[in-house]
């Protein structure tokens, strides 16, 4: 059996889960919060947990108990807690801003990029050298992340660029090493 299928999901007080279809609802302090997940799953729900079941242990069925339960756990833990991924900024002239419903990113190109924040999304940006993304939905809040960072990957000689915090850049030697 799927060791992470078979765990159960515990529901803090004030969380509510609903499955309508192959649409998972779960409603909890920080709003409302929908994921398509696939069918043929039971689901039951006893003692604030809920506990994932699985027809027959077919290859595919074993394969999406355990990301069905993934699923509904992250939705669970985003209307509850949330998530937040938090990146920093490393060069010289090289910085962040919030304004308005757009992150201004000033990144040495010519003109200055405009990132347009997404509704479902909040961006924070506690000084220039820092930005911090946060919101219900673990995929969008991580997908946000990865294209502000695609906008300046840090690159291998000096580490400019952006980075998420905690990130390790293997650094390559220059061309006097090689001497």
């Amino acid at each position: 059996m799927s060791r992470i299928g078979k765990n159960p999901i515990t529901l803090p007080a004030g969380v509510t889960v609903s499955i309508e279809g192959t649409t998972s609802v779960v409603k909890g302090p920080k709003g409302e919060h929908r994921q398509h997940i696939p069918a043929g799953l039971g689901f039951e729900q006893k003692d604030g947990k809920l506990i994932v079941t699985r027809p027959d242990d077919s290859k595919t069925m074993r394969a999406r108990h355990g990301l069905v339960r993934a699923l509904i756990a992250n939705q669970v833990t985003g209307v509850t807690d949330g998530f937040k991924k938090s990146l920093e900024i490393v060069g010289v002239g090289y910085r962040a801003a919030v304004k308005g419903q757009a992150l201004d990113l000033q990144l040495q190109f010519s003109h200055p990029l405009e990132y347009p924040i997404p509704a479902d999304i909040k961006i924070i940006c506690p000084d220039q050298t820092h930005i911090e993304v946060s919101g219900m939905d673990k995929q969008r809040v991580g997908q946000v992340a990865s294209e502000i960072r695609a906008f300046r990957k840090p690159e291998p000689y000096k580490g400019k660029g952006i980075r998420y915090v905690g990130e390790d850049i293997i650094r390559k030697a220059g061309k006097a090493a090689g001497k």
